[in-house]
């Protein structure tokens, strides 16, 4: 005779289990689920940059998009045969437009390696300058939607002189701007983001600013920051040490390359070591809404026509090599870099629109075709054209002509599950 859990409803199925038992068994998981998601939260898919710019402090000003706008339509404009060549979907009005209008999302004024050692009332002077430049930054709808500062990092012989210029920053910003966050620089240990998260708790509570108010991004620049002296995945821990207050994750192509002991004629975006590090970081952020960002090259399209032709295939062939390997965002250094950076960034998005729309145009009708797509397929699929249309690679309309069924509200609903950031 089978056995019958207790209080069963007469028309369930037979179980063995009894209602003490499941809860029981519920008791156990339960704490598990809630730590789960607290820890994954999901994907931030929605609003990431697609590139970082970094500028000298030094060199700080509210028009600086306006001006490297400016002057990567010169390098345009100057050699239009080098980029013809590159573009095969006709990415380069897109990127005329772009550079005109809003050639910059995300922007550091940088007063650590691209700064370098100044007198303290040097930096002073620069760090109150950064800070008013970044108020009209924040205030702009064309600058910016990120915007910070990369100071000093965190080791003892420069943190207290880091910890002085983002105050500076702040007092000169009249504030923290809207999109601000900073670059902490040289992670090496797990407990430092303790200390960061207290840095950002002691100079809110100094500063009168709303708890939480300020955020930051880790810098991978050194292997300690990939692997600790006790085997663990160092920033696995720092991404639940931050609190909830680290952004993105950013990948420091040459100190990190330099560690590890590569000369500087291999040090690469794409050297074996860099895919090292930028795969446990992509692992270590997956399911917690922390970006991943890819680091920059030292090659700009200066020169002569044959060697800006030649850095300009280069840096297009590193930035879709980061697309397809699913790092979104990375590091520009000069005004060239924007132009093979929109037209490497438009014509990834453009390429893979016509075939994710139909795909899910497709699972949405539960028409199958060729391919038999499950939800979390559909999911990738939403987030390929959400990225898409937030780099404006392409629009609503020309996605619509490919599936008429689709529009940012059927996006959103598919990304639900995995979402934590407005889509915009």
């Amino acid at each position: 005779m089978p056995m019958t859990g207790h209080n069963q409803h007469p028309d369930s199925p037979v179980t063995a289990l009894t209602r003490d038992a499941v809860d029981r068994l519920e008791s156990l998981f339960g704490p598990i689920d809630d730590e789960l998601a607290q820890r994954y939260p999901g994907d931030r898919i929605g609003g990431q940059p697609s590139h970082t710019v970094y500028v000298s402090a030094a060199d700080a000003s509210a028009a600086v998009h306006a001006e490297w706008g400016a002057a990567a339509s010169d390098i345009l404009d100057s050699h239009p045969e080098a980029f013809a060549e590159l573009d095969t979907v006709n990415a380069l009005p897109l990127v005329r437009d772009r550079l005109n209008s809003a050639p910059i999302q995300d922007l550091r004024f940088d007063f650590e390696d691209g700064y370098g050692w100044r007198s303290d009332a040097v930096e002073d002077r620069h760090a109150t300058a950064v800070g008013a430049a970044l108020s009209e930054l924040a205030k702009d709808s064309a600058g910016p939607s990120w915007l910070g500062i990369r100071a000093k990092g965190l080791a003892a012989h420069e943190r207290r002189r880091g910890i002085r210029t983002l105050e500076l920053v702040l007092d000169g910003a009249g504030g923290v701007p809207g999109g601000f966050v900073f670059t902490v620089p040289k992670l090496r240990a797990v407990e430092q983001v303790t200390a960061v998260v207290a840095l950002c708790e002691e100079l809110e509570r100094a500063h009168g600013l709303p708890e939480r108010a300020l955020r930051f991004e880790l810098q991978i620049e050194s292997p300690q920051a990939v692997i600790g002296a006790d085997g663990t995945t160092t920033l696995a821990r720092a991404i639940t040490r931050a609190n909830g207050r680290c952004t993105s994750l950013h990948y420091g192509t040459y100190d990190y390359s330099a560690a590890c002991g590569i000369t500087s004629a291999q040090q690469s975006l794409a050297h074996p070591v860099a895919d090292h590090a930028k795969n446990v970081m992509l692992v270590a952020a997956a399911q917690t809404g922390v970006w991943v960002c890819d680091g920059s090259t030292q090659v700009v399209p200066t020169g002569d026509a044959k060697q800006v032709a030649a850095s300009a295939r280069r840096h297009v062939d590193l930035v879709t090599r980061s697309l397809e390997r699913g790092f979104y965002q990375g590091w520009d250094m000069h005004p060239g870099h924007l132009v093979t950076r929109w037209l490497a960034t438009f014509g990834f998005f453009r390429r893979a629109m016509p075939v994710a729309a139909a795909r899910l145009g497709g699972y949405l009708d539960r028409q199958g075709g060729e391919v038999m797509d499950e939800p979390a397929t559909a999911q990738a699929l939403a987030g390929v054209l959400v990225r898409g249309l937030d780099a404006g690679a392409f629009d609503i309309a020309e996605m619509q002509d490919v599936a008429s069924g689709i529009d940012r509200d059927v996006l959103r609903g598919l990304l639900d599950r995995s979402v934590t950031a407005p889509l915009g």
